[in-house]
This record gives C-alpha cells, structure tokens and sequence, in this order.
C-alpha cells in the first residue's frame, strides 16, 4: 500500500476561547513538526476550524500536540470528523 493510499483527512471545529490567543499561529506552529497538510481559520460563531491531512497515526499525534502546545485550557471542545484524503491541501497555513 502506497504512503498516499494511507492518508486521510481530518476536519476539526474547536470551540471554547480559540479567537485571539495565538491558536492559529500555534497551530501552523506544531505543525511544522509532522507530516500533515492543512489549513486552520477562525470562523464567524467564534470556533476555529482545522482541516489537515496525513496519516491516522500523524493526524492523532498532531491533534493531541497541539493540546499538548499550551492550548488545551482554551478548548471547550472538538468536534473532530474523518474523510478520505483530497490531496489538495499544500504545505500548512492559515487561511483568512
């Protein structure tokens, strides 16, 4: 099985304090330290809405990281969904 038959998308709304406290910046952060692909933007109703790709493994160790990275306190919740992977997400960043 190829490394892209194995990945898959991952859509998380988090919700709680994620708008103005660096949550974004620290997400593109973490990141860099994985082998995921995504985007992370801050939504309207106050949540802020994360879609990354990569593998199941990568995906959960990236998720548990950035609670890791000090924003766990700011989460009220995640509201995580899986999908299969696009394959049109480039590098990491955050989209306005």
């Amino acid at each position: 099985m190829t490394a892209a038959a194995n990945r898959c998308r991952m859509g998380v709304f988090y919700s709680g304090r994620v708008q103005g406290v660096g949550f974004r910046y620290t997400v593109r952060t973490v990141a860099n330290g994985y082998e995921v692909t995504g985007t992370v933007r801050n939504l309207p109703d106050g949540r802020v809405e994360l879609v990354a790709e990569g593998t199941r493994t990568e995906l959960d160790a990236f998720r548990q990281a950035i609670r890791d990275a000090g924003l766990a306190h700011f989460i009220r919740d995640e509201a995580v969904t899986w999908s299969a992977a696009a394959g049109d997400l480039r590098g990491f960043e955050i989209v306005r």
